[in-house]
């Protein structure tokens, strides 16, 4: 049995991936925030939490973890003119301080169980340039900067990889596919010509944060429908 944790488990990603890894006996440690899950899953331990807070409590937490998933995000697409500086502080804070205050509080439990996984969420944007995009590609753009240089530094031990999907049909992206116009713009934009789904983002999630991937470390993972490597 594997002890998960993943952060941001109330809808999209981080609830696609609770449910995967809860199917094999493993025992995941689920947070939420705004969001309280509604529905219970065996194997599943929901807490509370928000990762901008300056005590975080980890005291539910087992001795040992064998894998983290921090999936918190925003999509806040603007003209950079119009964007103010607190604006990419703030964004900063959820989406890098929060992964990196996490980290460095459960990684004794990391540590503790021998061999463990961990998985950020970085964006295409980052890669491909989009236009207003500067905010969130800024703030993943550290991500995979973090992503790489963790997985150097904990190595062997401890592996560290990065997911960067493309437009996802989750309820963080709901104002840009709220319309059948909108979803058929934003699918033949990629070469695969469909939106990606929560499920398919969370399945290599899950393999990243599982022992099938044991050779797999410091790598950015785009789950994109070609977007980023085919014109």
């Amino acid at each position: 049995m594997k002890n998960y944790l993943i952060i941001g488990e109330s809808s999209g990603i981080g609830q696609s991936l609770t449910e995967i890894l809860s199917q094999d006996e493993n025992q995941v440690y689920a947070t939420f925030n705004s969001n309280k899950p509604e529905e219970q899953h065996r194997g599943v331990n929901f807490h509370f939490l928000n990762v901008l807070e300056d005590n975080l409590d980890f005291s539910f937490l087992p001795e040992t973890l064998d894998a983290f998933a921090y999936c918190p995000g925003a999509i806040d697409l603007k003209p950079f003119h119009r964007i103010k500086p607190e604006s990419f502080i703030d964004d900063y804070r959820l989406q890098v301080v929060g992964a990196v205050k996490t980290l460095q509080m459960v990684l004794p439990r990391l540590k503790a169980a021998g061999k463990a996984s961990v998985v950020l969420f970085s964006t295409v944007a980052v890669q491909t340039g989009f236009n207003f995009h500067s905010q969130v590609a800024a703030s993943k753009g550290a991500i995979e900067g973090l992503t790489r240089s963790l997985a150097a530094e904990w190595a062997p031990n401890i592996r560290v990889n990065c997911i960067a999907p493309s437009l996802t049909d989750t309820p963080l992206a709901a104002k840009l596919l709220n319309t059948e116009k909108k979803l058929e713009a934003n699918a033949q934009r990629h070469p695969l010509k469909k939106i990606g789904t929560p499920q398919e983002i969370a399945q290599m999630a899950g393999f990243l944060l599982s022992e099938n991937s044991s050779w797999i470390t410091g790598q950015v993972m785009h789950v994109d429908g070609g977007l980023s490597s085919i014109k």
